[in-house]
Parts: structure tokens; sequence; C-alpha cells
């Protein structure tokens, strides 16, 4: 046997030998570490960040936002409304999440956000000029679980009415519930809006 065939045997083994052992670390191990850590040490996160009901039944995940509406898209006012979303469903059924990539003087943009406002004016009572910019326009994601406590508030009086209830005890619910930034300067103070009706349902039991 030449040389050279021994040199290309002696690579072919040590790279058939360097795969298999990578595919074992990488594609076994190190995949069942990180899963067994993360059932260990955050079990809850590691499964979905799933939300749960009083009856126990899992009604979404904190991480994803959900419409608070009707069949038809109309807002139920007995809940506080989550941010509007530019996810949509494509041609085969499938929710396809993103950003509308609209510029901010996008024609298209500006009537969706004249008729946001038109639409959250009539709901809530309010001049379009006390409505918050979250309310108006669609997260990055078009999923974003969260308002912001301005938005939040200006909801509180349809709630305390749709509900009988008093407009300080919604107003204190709402006050509970605001999540403050990350490690005290990430993000802005907001509100989870799954959990926040959660608890509205709760406070109304």
């Amino acid at each position: 046997m030449s040389t050279t065939t021994r040199a290309t045997l002696r690579t072919t083994r040590t790279a058939i030998l360097a795969m298999l052992v990578f595919t074992l670390l990488l594609g076994v191990v190190y995949p069942a570490a990180v899963t067994a850590i993360g059932q260990l040490a955050l079990p809850w996160q590691a499964n979905g960040s799933l939300v749960r009901d009083a009856d126990d039944e899992v009604v979404g995940s904190a991480l994803i936002g959900q419409s608070f509406a009707d069949a038809e898209g109309v807002p139920l006012p007995q809940y506080f409304q989550s941010r509007p979303s530019a996810a949509f469903v494509d041609d085969n059924g499938h929710l396809v999440s993103g950003g509308s990539n609209y510029g901010p003087e996008n024609e298209t943009l500006l009537g969706e956000i004249a008729d946001r406002q038109a639409a959250i004016s009539a709901l809530e009572g309010v001049e379009a000029s006390q409505i918050p910019v979250d309310a108006v326009t669609a997260s990055g994601s078009g999923l974003d679980p969260h308002i912001s406590p301005a938005y939040a508030r200006l909801q509180v009086p349809r709630i305390a009415e749709e509900r009988g209830l008093d407009e300080a005890q919604v107003s204190a619910l709402v006050e509970s519930r605001i999540q403050s930034r990350d490690l005290g300067f990430l993000g802005e103070p907001r509100v989870n809006v799954l959990e926040l009706n959660l608890a509205l349902d709760a406070l109304a039991r």
C-alpha cells in the first residue's frame, strides 16, 4: 500500500470518527443536557410558558399575544384588548408572524392607524390624542402579548362598566399586574394582557 493511500485512509478514518463523536456530543448529549437542565431549573419556561385558567386548562402562552374578540373580529367589551397584530394567515392556512415593514409615512400604515384610532375612540369614549401609540401600531413580531400601562389604564372605565365593578378595583388590578423593566433598565413597563384578563375573570367570581 502506498504512502498516499495510507494517508488517505487515515484522513478518512479520522474524519468519520470525528463526525461520529461530534454527532453524539452535539446531536445527543448536548440537547439532552440542555433539555434536562431546562426541565429541572426552569420547567415553566422550558415548556412554553403556558398559562392556565382557574380550571387548570391551558388558555395560551405568556409569550404570545391573542385576540379578545368575537368570530367577526369585534372586540369583547368585557376584556382588555391586545395590541394590533400584523400576523396573517397565508394561502395554506398557516399563521405567519412578523411586522408590516411599512415606513412611518406609508399611506397604508397611516390609514390603518387612523382606522384603529377611530375604533378605539368609539370603544373607549376618548379622543384620538389620548390613545397610546402601542394601541394603534403592531409590534415587530405581530405577536406581542403585552400592552403599555397607559393603554391598560385607558380601558379601565369600559371594563368596570361592562362588568359592574368599581373603577378603583379594576385600576388596582392593572397596577398590580404591571411588569417593570427587565434588570431595571431593559425594555419598558408592560402588562401581559392574557394574564390580566384571567385575573379579571377571577376577580369577578
